[in-house]
């Protein structure tokens, strides 16, 4: 990741203190984002593999194996198939991955990112959690997705998760670190928008929205409180932190959609890899297939595209 870390600042209590969100004004701009008329053809097809380049593929399956994790890595090296690329003259698409840092093993410039710190809950011992994190950086992961924990913000103990958070990053190293805010368990978009606050403070280089597990995953609703609480913090701070939907996101149509609200809220500066990323495991199939049918007038066969 080429972008910068954020640094942190000290806590603010007095500004934690002051948040009010206004839920029907968020509910009535989601809704405006969702019913937008969509882009087509050339300029959707152009938008569906910016999409990609900020796609964070996923597995977090109890039953993972080598082979799986092979697969993963080869489809990350070859997110699009050659041929449809070469059709719409993006044959050199595949080199905005040197973005990110090594994955030996795939032969090509791909990051390593591991979730740590009692993931999906975040309710083990803090020591526990810290250890987590420094093994998955000594096993060479150069992004840890940590998990917050959610009593904490319920409570309202701000500086207890503040400094939970400022041990997850020192024990981060030169690892950039993704906080999970378990938005579906917070209770109210208030609290959603103080998480937000809390976490970019505490140094976090990306606000992530959910871990996958929850019954409620990334809503455009909380997006909007999250994307402008980063926009708050760089006003204030001069700071940009990265976003990051997870949960649920599957359609090319939900990945249009997700680009614009960030286009809107924070602008073509944020649509970079290093500021915005989609955690989708199935998302990317849908997308290829899209571009298939853009190509050939035709939607794919299963044996068409066969990593999907």
């Amino acid at each position: 990741m080429s972008g910068g870390r954020n640094p942190g600042t000290e806590l603010d209590l007095g500004w934690i203190s002051r948040v009010r969100v206004n839920h029907p004004a968020v509910l009535r701009r989601a809704e405006q984002i969702q019913t937008r008329r969509t882009v087509k053809k050339d300029w959707q097809a152009a938008w569906l593999l910016k999409a990609v380049t900020c796609i964070d593929l996923t597995t977090l399956s109890g039953d993972d194996t080598p082979s799986n994790i092979h697969r993963l890595c080869f489809k990350a090296k070859h997110p699009i198939r050659d041929d449809l690329l070469q059709s719409i003259k993006m044959e050199d698409f595949a080199r905005v991955l040197d973005t990110v840092k090594a994955l030996k093993d795939a032969g090509c410039d791909i990051p390593v990112a591991s979730v740590a710190t009692g993931f999906p809950a975040g309710q083990t011992p803090l020591k526990t959690r810290l250890e987590e994190v420094r093994t998955a950086v000594d096993d060479g992961a150069t992004e840890i997705d940590i998990v917050i924990n959610r009593t904490l913000v319920l409570t309202g103990r701000w500086k207890e998760l503040y400094e939970e958070i400022r041990l997850f990053r020192e024990a981060c190293g030169e690892a950039h670190m993704k906080t999970i805010l378990g938005t579906g368990e917070l209770g109210s978009l208030t609290n959603v928008y103080k998480a937000s606050l809390v976490a970019m403070m505490a140094g976090s280089d990306f606000i992530k929205t959910s871990t996958g597990k929850e019954s409620v995953n990334a809503t455009y609703p909380v997006a909007l409180v999250m994307v402008r609480a980063i926009r708050d913090y760089y006003w204030k701070t001069g700071i940009k932190v990265g976003f990051k939907p997870a949960g649920g996101i599957r359609s090319a149509k939900e990945a249009l959609v997700w680009l614009s609200l960030i286009k809107e809220e924070l602008g073509d500066e944020w649509l970079i890899p290093e500021l915005f990323r989609i955690g989708a495991s199935t998302l990317l199939s849908d997308i290829e297939r899209q571009i298939y049918h853009h190509v050939t007038g035709r939607y794919a066969a299963h044996h068409d595209l066969p990593m999907a």
